[in-house]
């Protein structure tokens, strides 16, 4: 089956709340940003308190633990989102007409890196330290590198899903692997202790603002049928 863009006639009103969407999360993600390099109190009381009780979970529950760990591992990690975008970008030059779109799709994704890897060396905030740890991460916490990555990732897929034409089954599988993946990626990374739970929700807020600041620079600038 060819996929080729559905355009939909567009008035200029439309073309705004992607963008209104993007600087919402990046306002949400400056205030969390600010309290966690100022290590505010409140918060670090309630990240340490779900840290210490999920982290005792952890250690009691090994199978899940263990499931957890495939899954953070392999199914939702970085590595495996950027193959699975290596391979649609392929696609999209493949179709040859949807050039604009697969550069959109790389330079996303790269940015999504970049700033994901320059908050972490700019916070430098410590992940938790237990004495019977059941994973280990490499970098700083802050934000969850796992989280943002697969936000970006999937969230511009499902995007490019509807954007192509793709059946409503189809749409409605991958939103709901897709809003699983996010929420499930988050916990597993909490759970294995790796991360704070406010490390996860900047890599939350952080993918949404990206997703929908891509899609809104897409829609003010592709060429008609890319």
């Amino acid at each position: 089956m060819t996929l080729t863009p559905v355009d939909r006639p567009t008035r200029p009103a439309e073309r705004r709340p992607p963008a209104r969407a993007a600087l919402g999360f990046a306002v949400s993600s400056l205030v969390l940003l600010i309290l966690v390099a100022a290590s505010w109190g409140p918060l670090i009381t309630v990240d340490r308190e779900i840290a210490v009780t999920t982290h005792r979970w952890a250690v009691t529950e090994d199978g899940l633990t263990h499931t957890f760990r495939i899954l953070t591992d392999w199914v939702w990690d970085p590595l495996t989102m950027r193959i699975l975008c290596g391979a649609v970008i392929i696609w999209l030059v493949w179709r040859r007409a949807a050039w604009f779109t697969a550069g959109w799709l790389l330079v996303t994704v790269a940015v999504g890196t970049l700033i994901q890897q320059g908050l972490k060396a700019a916070v430098g905030r410590e992940r938790p330290v237990w004495p019977d740890p059941v994973d280990s991460a490499h970098y700083a916490a802050f934000p969850s590198g796992h989280v943002m990555t697969l936000t970006v990732v999937c969230g511009l897929l499902v995007w490019l899903l509807r954007r192509y034409g793709a059946s409503r089954t189809v749409l409605r599988w991958a939103t709901t692997i897709t809003a699983v993946s996010i929420v499930g990626v988050g916990l597993t990374r909490v759970w294995l202790g790796v991360h704070w739970f406010s490390d996860v929700v900047g890599g939350w807020l952080l993918g949404a603002m990206v997703v929908a600041a891509a899609i809104a620079v897409h829609e003010r600038l592709r060429p008609s049928g890319s």
